[in-house]
């Protein structure tokens, strides 16, 4: 396993799985719309190729040689456009005899459809996946430590002393910081031992929102305290932020961050822990404690310490 198509390279997301493997001595090619996207980061010495994710053929071509596909997917709010996404990867990678498929779902999936289209969507990328004969693994992630440190979050925190967030009281979440993310991902791609299917990833400590703002309060050295928001409110907010409008459109991001914790929240057990033990079974990497992580941030800065290389990326 050497060279790695990179999909969602630009990303969040992207950016700790590219150092990740390069870390580990891979070759990551980022699939790239616009070929200048890395121009402007920390990431311009990156191989890219050009690719459009909802053009197969586009796909087909710059899967040529790789050894595998590590994808990071938008969300959207069509089904039939998601299993677009998920059946030209599989295309990809069935045309290119590449040896494993490895998909980052970016949250929990339902075992059934939910009648929300940007989880159902991922239901059906990975179903489309996993019948293109391909080797592999799908990523299921729990919520990211990284949200915390986001431009629509920090600065709450920093300034206010309030960690917002659209979860009840008492729904537990096993944080987990993209770096792990990233490791868990190249763990899927070079170890030849892991079987085909699902995995859900995860923090090592299910956690509260009170539990939360306390290990942040300890690590910063600030009053924290925990805001539970509705999920309407928080897109109302999310959508102020980014539109200008806290109006929430159907079918947007914000509609459809709502619907998800809306149904979070619903469920009599919170789907959001995933049990240490049953990743250890799978997988070497040890993810951080949210104290770990939160001790490697910077709490007076109330600034996006990924903001400069993700404009950097949509600039180029």
């Amino acid at each position: 396993m050497n060279r790695i198509l990179v999909l969602g390279a630009t990303g969040d997301q992207g950016h700790p799985l590219l150092t990740r493997l390069i870390a580990a001595g891979l070759t990551p090619v980022a699939a790239l719309r616009n070929p200048n996207a890395l121009a402007g980061t920390e990431f311009a010495h990156v191989e890219t190729v050009a690719a459009d994710i909802y053009d197969e053929a586009s796909m087909i071509a710059a899967a040529k040689g790789m050894d595998a596909i590590a994808a990071h997917l938008p969300f959207v709010f069509d089904r039939d456009l998601a299993q677009k996404m998920g059946a030209n990867i599989a295309a990809a990678g069935k045309a290119n005899g590449v040896k494993r498929i490895v998909f980052h779902t970016s949250c929990h999936i339902a075992e059934e459809d939910i009648g929300s289209p940007a989880m159902d969507g991922r239901r059906a990328i990975i179903a489309a996946i996993a019948e293109s004969g391909c080797e592999w693994a799908i990523i299921e992630s729990r919520v990211f430590m990284d949200n915390m440190i986001r431009s629509w979050n920090k600065p709450g925190i920093v300034n206010k002393g309030i960690f917002a967030y659209p979860a009840k009281p008492d729904l537990k979440i096993s944080w987990i910081c993209l770096d792990d993310v990233a490791a868990f991902m190249v763990e899927a791609l070079t170890n030849a031992d892991l079987p085909s299917g699902r995995y859900k990833v995860g923090g090592p400590e299910a956690l509260v929102g009170d539990e939360v703002a306390a290990i942040l309060s300890k690590v910063s050295g600030k009053n924290i305290v925990f805001k539970s928001l509705t999920p309407d409110d928080f897109a109302s907010a999310m959508s102020l932020l980014v539109t200008g409008s806290a109006e929430v459109k159907p079918a947007s991001i914000y509609d459809g961050m709502a619907q998800f914790y809306r149904w979070y929240n619903a469920q009599p057990v919170s789907p959001l822990i995933v049990a240490p033990e049953e990743m250890a079974k799978h997988f070497k990497h040890k993810p951080a404690s949210l104290a770990e992580w939160a001790a490697r941030q910077d709490w007076n800065d109330p600034r996006d310490p990924a903001l400069p290389t993700r404009l950097a990326g949509m600039a180029g």
